[in-house]
């Protein structure tokens, strides 16, 4: 199994697992900046140097024997859910993707199809009924985590939870999660504890949101898109993700955290 979804400095000062939609761009750029002292010339996801990714096939045996041993500190990012899958709903359906395309090529017409979900058409521009269609988005994301049908579950809508746990079960341990609501403050506790080439000022880091502009503006208050039907169904897909990050399952409109994450319960609930 091993380490998906884990990125690694070049000089191995720091560790981290990718949690699609929580800032991942951002986080990126900023580990490529404190090796390099500049940023990746493009989507940090299409760098296939100067940095050590699971998915790259040399870097591997590296990644797995620094987190093995606890070498660097190691850290990821939580999002609120109810913001989260909204993203992934606006950016990967609704969009059109870097390469000029739609997201996973037969996905968006087998929704428009299965589940009767509109986009705003061919080029995501037009007006189309955003709520509607996000609960029926939500019916299909809860289909393929729970039955795995019409298709696997996707990384930008499966439960972060799931993705952290990867990490455990295979001999990591997490010295920090933080929260996207909460970024410079928890970035910092990571720049705090690391010695990189490249000083980083947080205050001066442009968001890499790599997303935005792919799709249509979101239209209304996060908490319009939740009925208590679609609540329902978030707490079906997303129950362990509003309890171990402390957010807000009662109020969508709340997007922050409750409290801080505790370590040691993340490290014994997902480590089994």
């Amino acid at each position: 199994m091993g380490f998906p979804g884990t990125w690694m400095t070049e000089s191995e000062s720091v560790v981290y697992r990718v949690v699609p939609k929580c800032a991942c761009s951002t986080i990126g750029q900023i580990m490529f900046f404190s090796d390099h002292g500049r940023f990746f010339d493009g989507d940090i996801h299409d760098a296939t140097a100067g940095m050590h990714k699971w998915a790259i096939e040399a870097s591997q045996p590296v990644i797995e024997k620094n987190v093995k041993s606890h070498k660097s500190y190691a850290f990821t990012c939580v999002r609120n859910p109810y913001t989260r899958i909204l993203s992934s709903f606006f950016d990967k359906i609704c969009g059109i993707q870097r390469n000029g395309k739609r997201y996973r090529g037969n996905l968006v017409p087998l929704l428009i199809q299965k589940y009767g979900i509109e986009v705003g058409g061919e080029d995501g521009k037009q007006e189309f009924d955003q709520i509607k269609s996000f609960r029926r988005f939500l019916l299909f994301a809860r289909d393929t985590i729970r039955w795995r049908k019409p298709m696997e579950p996707d990384i930008h809508w499966s439960a972060m939870a799931g993705h952290i746990s990867t990490f455990i079960v295979n001999g990591g341990r997490y010295d920090h999660i933080f929260f996207t609501e909460k970024f410079n403050e928890g970035m910092q506790v990571v720049l705090d504890n690391i010695q990189s080439r490249h000083k980083v000022d947080l205050a001066t880091i442009p968001r890499f949101n790599e997303s935005e502009g792919h799709g249509p503006k979101r239209l209304h208050p996060v908490e319009d898109y939740f009925d208590d039907l679609s609540m329902h169904l978030m707490w079906e897909i997303y129950k362990r993700d509003f309890q171990l990050f402390r957010y807000d399952f009662d109020n969508p409109a709340n997007k922050m955290p409750k409290g801080p994450v505790d370590l040691a319960e993340i490290h014994a609930k997902l480590g089994d």
